[in-house]
C-alpha cells in the first residue's frame, strides 16, 4: 500500500539534499568542534558556516544565533533565562492560551518559582488581540511570548504588532516560530523580536537540533551548564552533523517560498473546501490567516482517535487536535480556547501538508475520508440520537 503522509506539522522527512550534506560530518569531518587539532578545527569551520547561513535566512548577525537541541529547549531557555535574569525588574510574564506545551508547561514551572503568568485568550479563529496583550502589561512585566503560528489550527498571529507594543513598554518579546519557518517569511528585524525559537525537523531537517535567536544585548541566564560551547551560553558538545543539516534545510525551505506556498495553499484549500462541504464538519482556525499547509477540521459525532486509526488503515498518516493520543482524555487546549465544546473538540483532525505532497495525495484523501466518516457515524450513538431528534 502506498502511504500518504499528512502529518508534516508533527515532523517532516529529512530531504535527500540535507542527508547528503550531513553525511561527511558523521564519517569524515567528525571532530569535536571545541578541539584545537585540525580535525576539530574543520568541524568548527562547518559549525560557524552553518551559523552564518541561518543568520542570513533570519536577517540577523551570526553571533545572535545559538544552536540547541530543538524547539522545546529553545522555548525553555527563552522563558526561564529571561525570568531568572530579570528577577530584580519583575516577575510577570504574558503569553497566550493557545501556545505549544513547551511554553505553557514552562510557564507552569515558573509559576512555582514565584512568577506570575497572564494567559491571553483568543477569538474563535485562534487570534490573539494585540490590545488584550497591551492591557495585560504591568510595571513588573518582563517578557511577552506569543507564537508566530499555531501548531494545531495553523492561525498566524499578529506578532509584529505585539512586538512593537512590548518594546513601547520596555518589555522583552519572544516568539515560538517552530511552525512558521519554511511556511511563511520570517525576518527577525521585521518582526522586532528579542528572541525566536525554531526546530529543524519541521522543515525537512534532522530531529534533535534547533536554534534560539537572541538579540544582541538581551540578558538571559544560561539554560545548560557545563562547557563553554556556544560562546559560553549553552554547554554541551555541538551536534555538528545536525547543525549542518539544519543550515542546509532552512536554506532550502526558504528558497522560492512564495511559489512553494502558493502550490501548497492551493492543495490545502482543496482539502478545506472538500471536507467542510460534508455535513457537520467545521474548519478550525482562521480561514485566510493560516499556514499554507494546515487543514484542521472537527467532525461531529466522531472521536478523533477513531478517525486517525481508520485513516491509518487506509494508508493516510494524520493527527488529531485531541490530546487523547498522548494518553490524555482531555481534548486539545487550543480547540477549547477557541470556544469549541468538548464533544466537538474531541472529533478533530489535522491534515498538514509540505512541499512533498501532491495533487494525487489530496484526491485520495478527499475520496477516502467521506466514507470513513459515514462508517464511523453509522456506529455512533450520538449521531443516531441526533438524527432521531432531527426527525
Amino acid at each position: 500500500m502506498n502511504r500518504i503522509y499528512m502529518d508534516n506539522a508533527a515532523t517532516t522527512a529529512v530531504s535527500p539534499a540535507v542527508v547528503e550534506k550531513m553525511l561527511p560530518y558523521f564519517t569524515e569531518c567528525y571532530g569535536n568542534a571545541s578541539s584545537i587539532h585540525s580535525t576539530g578545527r574543520d568541524a568548527r569551520k562547518a559549525l560557524e558556516e552553518a551559523r552564518r547561513r541561518v543568520a542570513a535566512v533570519l536577517n540577523c548577525s551570526p553571533n545572535e544565533i545559538y544552536f540547541t537541541s530543538g524547539g522545546s529547549e529553545s522555548d525553555n531557555w527563552a522563558l526561564k533565562g529571561a525570568a531568572f535574569a530579570n528577577r530584580k525588574k519583575g516577575k510577570h510574564i504574558i503569553t497566550s492560551a493557545v501556545e505549544h506545551h513547551a511554553i505553557l508547561h514552562t510557564c507552569e514551572y515558573l509559576e512555582k518559582q514565584g512568577c506570575e503568568i497572564t494567559y491571553i485568550p483568543v477569538d474563535a479563529d485562534g487570534l490573539v488581540n494585540p490590545a488584550d496583550v497591551e492591557a495585560a502589561i504591568r510595571p513588573d512585566t518582563i517578557l511577552i511570548s506569543i507564537m508566530a503560528a499555531n501548531n494545531e489550527i495553523g492561525t498566524i498571529e499578529p506578532i509584529e504588532e505585539i512586538a512593537a507594543i512590548a518594546h513601547a513598554h520596555g518589555v522583552l518579546f519572544h516568539t515560538d516560530a517552530v511552525q512558521a519557518i519554511g511556511a511563511i517569511p520570517v525576518d527577525v528585524q521585521k518582526i522586532g523580536c528579542d528572541m525566536l525559537s525554531l526546530s529543524a525537523h519541521k522543515f525537512h531537517g534532522p530531529k534533535g537540533v534547533g536554534v534560539l535567536y537572541i538579540r544582541k544585548g538581551v540578558r538571559l541566564e544560561n539554560f545548560m551548564h557545563g562547557g563553554a560551547q556556544e560562546r559560553g551560553r549553552r554547554a554541551a558538545t555541538e551536534n555538528v552533523p545536525g547543525i549542518v543539516g539544519l543550515a542546509e534545510a532552512i536554506t532550502l525551505a526558504t528558497e522560492n517560498l512564495e511559489e512553494k506556498n502558493a502550490r501548497i495553499a492551493a492543495l490545502r484549500d482543496q482539502l478545506i473546501d472538500g471536507l467542510t462541504a460534508l455535513p457537520y464538519v467545521r474548519l478550525n482556525g482562521h480561514r485566510t490567516k493560516r499556514l499554507p499547509g494546515n487543514c484542521n477540521i472537527s467532525v461531529q459525532f466522531i472521536e478523533g482517535e477513531a478517525l486517525l486509526l481508520r485513516l491509518d488503515l487506509a494508508g493516510i498518516a494524520a493527527s488529531s487536535g485531541s490530546a487523547c493520543t498522548s494518553g490524555s482524555l482531555d481534548p486539545s487546549h487550543v480547540l477549547l480556547a477557541i470556544g469549541l465544546p468538548h464533544a466537538i473538540a474531541h472529533g478533530s483532525l489535522r491534515l498538514s501538508l509540505s512541499d512533498t505532497n501532491t495533487q494525487e495525495d489530496v484526491d485520495y484523501v478527499l475520496n477516502t475520508l467521506p466514507g470513513i466518516i459515514e462508517t464511523l457515524r453509522s456506529m455512533s450513538p450520538l449521531y443516531q440520537d441526533f438524527m432521531e431528534e432531527q426527525k
